[in-house]
């Protein structure tokens, strides 16, 4: 997963616009999930993409309710009345609610055709010993990237014990603690059979830094760091045993179409991201919020035989951006960290946030934008 020698290379975080309708309960499922895999695979290769992924097809495009079925331990209850979700809360959401209520009346929190992403969940309450129970579901998936992708370097994504703890409450187990390292134990299945295929596993944990909109303001900086450190703390315990090279680690902010005016700082959490123990680290990198953030890496190191995975193309604006301008990010990130260290890529994934023309043509965007920059740092 080291950089290349001779160029930029490039990938994206995992979620891509489908190709075809998908329906799980009809009849010719398998096969057209197999066809549309093999597609979305052509797909990034034409348009000169590395690192590629079956685009999340095979969880039905969504990061977190995938493992609904490969879990026991769970059941599903409705949220109490008159709870609100953990989207529709947060300091983001008070200071502009009339932009809230505004998009929300309109659905444009997310771009969402037959809703790949849900913006309300069931809430699942632990009420028994948490075991993976997914493995033939788990080894199918595998079995299609592979296919498809023979011959090209490519990932699978998985999810973070942190970011499936937030939708999932516990009435078994005795502590938080506890309760935290079964997920983990679980999820180490999962992590472990993918690395073994020969694929890369990309850990997605968005709600790490997320939650600081929801609880960590209250909290305290103190606080919430030591918080999120316990969690990292727990996701290498899942990832126990499997070498660094075979995974990355992303980290956003939730990329919903919205302010993000108190998403929480790059500079704030990046060392605890550092300790996960990963060889690549994926990042926001392209949005208003977060373009500037490539300057801690002028006072951050950036561990050695690590990689860095910004993004230089956004879900956040239906804007595709001109390769030059790509060009000129990935200059930023080599100037601070190396070139050798940077792989080009996406702040988030593209299916449910944005149009899948604009999606692929920023796909695009990304490919032209580094192959410019590697004609002048190459």
């Amino acid at each position: 997963m080291l950089g290349s020698p001779m160029k930029i290379r490039t990938t994206h975080v995992g979620s891509l616009p489908a190709l075809v309708d998908l329906d799980e309960k009809a009849p010719d499922y398998a096969q057209k999930l197999a066809g549309a895999v093999d597609a979305v695979v052509k797909k990034q290769r034409q348009i000169g993409i590395d690192v590629v992924n079956e685009g999340e097809y095979t969880k039905g495009g969504d990061w977190l309710s995938f493992v609904e079925s490969r879990f026991s331990g769970f059941e599903a209850r409705p949220a109490p009345a008159g709870e609100k979700p953990l989207l529709a809360q947060g300091k983001d959401r008070e200071d502009f609610a009339a932009f809230y209520q505004y998009a929300s009346e309109r659905g444009t929190l997310f771009y969402t055709p037959g809703g790949q992403i849900k913006q309300t969940r069931p809430i699942w309450v632990c009420n028994g010993p948490i075991a993976y129970t997914g493995q033939a579901e788990l080894q199918r998936e595998i079995a299609l990237m592979k296919e498809a992708a023979a011959g090209t370097e490519a990932f699978l994504t998985s999810t973070a014990p942190a970011s499936l703890e937030v939708y999932r409450r516990n009435e078994h187990y005795g502590s938080e603690e506890a309760y935290l390292y079964a997920l983990a134990d679980a999820l180490a299945v999962e992590y472990r059979a993918v690395a073994d295929s020969g694929l890369i596993l990309q850990v997605d944990d968005a709600w790490l830094p997320a939650l600081w909109d929801r609880i960590g303001i209250g909290m305290g900086i103190d606080a919430f760091r030591s918080r999120c450190m316990r969690r990292v703390e727990a996701l290498n315990h899942a990832l126990k045993g499997i070498p660094e090279e075979r995974v990355r680690y992303h980290l956003c902010w939730g990329s919903w179409h919205g302010p993000h005016a108190y998403d929480l700082e790059l500079k704030e959490i990046v060392d605890i991201m550092l300790n996960v123990k990963a060889q690549a680290y994926l990042i926001e990198g392209a949005n208003a919020r977060h373009d500037h953030e490539w300057q801690v890496w002028e006072t951050v190191k950036l561990p050695k035989n690590k990689i860095l995975m910004p993004g230089v193309i956004t879900h956040a604006t239906d804007v595709i951006e001109h390769p030059q301008l790509v060009a000129q990010r990935i200059g930023r990130y080599a100037g601070a960290v190396g070139k050798h260290n940077v792989v080009a890529g996406a702040d988030c994934g593209f299916g449910g946030r944005s149009h899948p023309q604009i999606a692929w043509a920023k796909l695009q965007a990304l490919s032209d934008g580094a192959a410019l920059a590697s004609k002048a740092l190459f």
